[in-house]
């Protein structure tokens, strides 16, 4: 038997995000996952390190690479309409849960357990994905932003008010540590 699983999320290069904005460079759903599993790895270590915490960073990190992968199926909803009001948040997540099970579906049997988690992640494991997910909109932000595209001035300005209402400790030091590094080019990044 067939089993399309790996074969959808090879599907996750073709969806493309932020698709209301004019953009300097297309970011498609797998470059964002792979980016928010970094960052949600070093917001679950900086825990970990610096805020007395014991969370499995490998596990949050894989968790975050799965966390969007229900979009092969809805597609990325803009975030002013998927939050616009409780009644469509309500229903998006139905729909989300409903692709969520469409995908484990196409596993074998014996493997659909092992990835029922990823999908459904307990709280503290969600935090840091969400704090992850902002993140990496305030990156795709500043990187526009640094190529002189003012569509994305606003977004980065609620982006980071949205980051300060997590009241997450770690995405704060992430911030204070890392961000900056985003705003300069190669040449000084590379610098000690």
């Amino acid at each position: 038997m067939n089993n399309h699983f790996y074969a959808m999320l090879s599907r996750m290069k073709n969806i493309y995000r932020w698709g209301l904005m004019r953009n300097t460079k297309q970011e498609n759903l797998s470059e964002h996952s792979l980016e928010v599993a970094f960052i949600a790895h070093a917001l679950a270590v900086i825990h970990n390190k610096r805020c007395g915490g014991n969370v499995d960073p490998y596990k949050i990190a894989v968790t975050a690479m799965f966390h969007d992968t229900t979009e092969i199926i809805t597609g990325d909803m803009p975030t002013p309409i998927k939050y616009y009001n409780p009644e469509i948040r309500t229903v998006y997540k139905q729909i989300e849960t409903i692709a969520s099970e469409r995908l484990i579906s196409m596993l074998p049997d014996d493997m659909r357990e092992d990835f029922k988690e990823l999908y459904a992640p307990d709280e503290e494991t969600v935090k840091f994905i969400k704090a992850a997910d902002k993140i990496s909109a305030l990156i795709k932000c500043t990187e526009e932003l640094n190529m002189g595209n003012r569509e994305f001035s606003t977004a980065e300005k609620s982006t980071k008010a949205a980051i300060k209402k997590l009241n997450l400790p770690e995405a704060d030091i992430f911030l204070k540590e890392f961000m900056a590094s985003f705003s300069l080019p190669l040449d000084e990044q590379n610098n000690k």
